[in-house]
């Protein structure tokens, strides 16, 4: 076993400290591995306009394929979908299903409606928005929360930088250290699992842990390993603090809780707006069952209803709490959907053109960029890739999407992928 050891690459040491700490403590906590992380800091380019005003970004990951035609990019005729377009204060038309968006807060938005990717794949589609990268089966790519902790540090004292709501990290830290993963909370109800665990036990599963793993982190002494000596104090010092109190919903008014919508995205949105209050500087809250190849008019009356209800209460939130012009929310999906309806009443993958949207932060409101065709099938001006959207977002939080970072296996890497940055979006 000592000499198995001896011959283990980096990558492989990490994995073998990473299996420890998760079968001791339990993957939920296990993120929360922060100081030992090393850090560079982000190049000034505040020539550029939008550079690092968003302090704090809402990221709200539409899984499935969200229909651009039938939300942010509608359309007249045979491709119109089962509701009429809405026209918005701005000058713009949405979707009839987003009809509180249109009306309150379309001088609050930026969309991108000449988006385009080559993958028409959920799994890798739904990788390729979170990362700005194809999939590879020789390396993770890190999600923006985890860019912006490597440029930037971490930011958020006893909570961490980044949090996952309704889905798990899925290596979101890639290539970084673990301290870069996302806090995974599967159900905003519920909050952080083992938050209430009682202090002996987790004190108990702590000691065991060091003792297992200490004369390995003796042995190999580099900076993914020094992650899990720090590990130790940062978990309790999580689990002790007050800020553990922004998981509690609870606390909010009912009336509060119902503007969101009482279901996991609105609670997520919710909570996301709890998170930012407390400094945390990226939050992703995903939305799943957005795949309507079927029956698209009751799929879209349910989805973009409650879609409708939360950003609109995140947005109105945010602004009133003081907190929108430091805070950028995202709304994007993996691809958007046929201009054709289907046999079945539905719409097919269709990665050729989609639309995202921004708002807050440095966003510049009422702004319209690129533009589809007239049956919204392919990008008809200013075709953006989803490199140049992740350089964009990554640019707003004062990331200097230039800069090379190398990864384990030293190869380089940038935020995006080398895409550039719509400044068009930015006031």
């Amino acid at each position: 076993m000592k000499n198995s050891l001896l011959q283990l690459d980096p990558q492989s040491r990490r994995q073998f400290a990473e299996t420890i700490a998760k079968a001791t403590l339990g993957v939920t906590l296990l993120p929360q591995l922060s100081r030992a992380a090393d850090t560079a800091p982000g190049v000034d380019n505040k020539m550029l306009p939008g550079f690092g005003n968003a302090k704090h970004v809402i990221w709200l990951q539409m899984i499935g394929g969200m229909s651009h035609i039938d939300t942010l990019d509608p359309k007249e005729g045979d491709t119109k979908g089962p509701s009429d377009p809405v026209q918005t204060k701005a000058g713009f038309k949405l979707g009839g299903f987003l009809p509180t968006l249109a009306k309150e807060h379309s001088e609050k938005l930026a969309i991108i409606r000449s988006m385009t990717s080559k993958t028409g794949v959920h799994a890798s589609g739904q990788y390729i928005i979170r990362t700005g990268y194809d999939p590879r089966a020789t390396i993770k790519h890190p999600v923006l929360g985890a860019w912006a902790q490597q440029l930037l540090g971490k930011n958020s004292g006893s909570l961490p930088s980044s949090v996952c709501i309704n889905r798990g990290p899925d290596n979101g830290n890639g290539f970084f250290s673990a301290a870069f993963s996302p806090l995974p909370i599967h159900d905003p109800e519920a909050g952080l699992q083992y938050a209430n665990s009682g202090g002996d036990t987790l004190n108990k599963r702590l000691a065991l842990l060091n003792r297992l793993d200490s004369d390995f982190r003796a042995k190999f002494q580099d900076t993914n390993l020094k992650a899990y000596t720090d590990f130790y104090d940062d978990t309790l010092k999580l689990l002790s603090s007050e800020d553990l109190t922004v998981f509690r919903l609870s606390e909010e008014s009912s009336d509060a809780r119902s503007s969101y919508g009482m279901n996991k995205f609105g609670q997520g949105c919710l909570l996301a707006r709890r998170l930012v209050e407390r400094g945390v500087r990226f939050i992703e809250v995903a939305y799943g069952g957005w795949d309507m190849h079927n029956d698209i008019d009751d799929g879209m009356e349910d989805h973009g209803a409650t879609l409708d209800t939360a950003l609109s209460a995140l947005l109105t939130d945010l602004q009133s709490k003081g907190l929108l012009e430091s805070t950028m929310v995202v709304l994007c999906s993996e691809f958007g959907r046929s201009p054709k309806i289907n046999s079945r009443n539905g719409r097919d993958h269709h990665p050729k053109v989609f639309s995202t949207l921004l708002a807050g932060g440095p966003v510049k409101g009422g702004t319209i960029y690129g533009a589809s065709d007239k049956e919204g099938s392919a990008p008809a001006d200013k075709q953006a890739t989803i490199q140049d959207f992740h350089s964009t977002v990554g640019h707003a939080m004062g990331l200097d999407v230039n800069e090379i970072v190398m990864s384990p296996s030293n190869r380089p890497f940038t935020v995006g992928d080398k895409g550039q940055v719509i400044t068009e979006v930015f006031a």
